[in-house]
């Protein structure tokens, strides 16, 4: 299980190399505020909200993607306390949204435009969340979301938080309170 805690870690790691490769700071737009923390737990609740909603869905691509989150995630990850959950999310949060904002996203907005560069790195999230193809198209929007959010704050902190937040929610949400 410590793989998986390295794995999300190493993603901000990863970000921060390839940025000093490509002349990219993933993190220039990381700074500490209130507001920043108000965007990122205010864009956590349209998330959270949905996803109890999706969960509930008799629609069969929905049922296969829950089906495989039983089959696979519930399995590796219900052993984890709140704590370690939490350090996970938090991982994420970081090391994902420096990866695919902080430095996909802020390195082809100079070269591509905000708008195409948003969309492109989204999409990129989406394929590295392919658990199937819902979840592509889900992991897409969710990029999206964050992107986007990430331009109207004008800091980095705001996805960062709601990502990790989100992705708390939906651990406790999928391995304890659905059950």
């Amino acid at each position: 299980m410590v793989w998986l805690f390295l794995f999300e870690g190493s993603l901000a790691l990863l970000a921060i190399g390839l940025g000093w490769l490509f002349g990219i700071q993933p993190a220039a737009d990381v700074q500490l505020s209130w507001q920043a923390l108000a965007w990122g737990i205010a864009a956590t609740l349209p998330l959270a909200a949905m996803l109890p909603v999706l969960a509930r869905s008799s629609w069969p691509p929905l049922r296969r993607l829950i089906s495989q989150i039983d089959e696979v995630a519930v399995p590796l990850l219900s052993r984890l306390s709140l704590a370690e959950l939490a350090l996970l999310s938090m991982l994420a949060g970081l090391g994902e949204e420096l990866l695919f904002r902080g430095l996909l996203q802020g390195g082809l907005a100079g070269k591509i435009g905000h708008g195409w560069a948003l969309l492109a790195s989204s999409l990129i999230f989406g394929l590295c969340h392919a658990l199937t193809r819902t979840y592509a198209v889900l992991a897409t929007l969710i990029g999206l979301w964050l992107g986007g959010l990430w331009l109207l704050a004008g800091n980095l902190l705001a996805p960062m938080l709601t990502h990790a937040l989100y992705d708390f929610f939906a651990l406790i949400y999928l391995l304890r309170w659905r059950r």
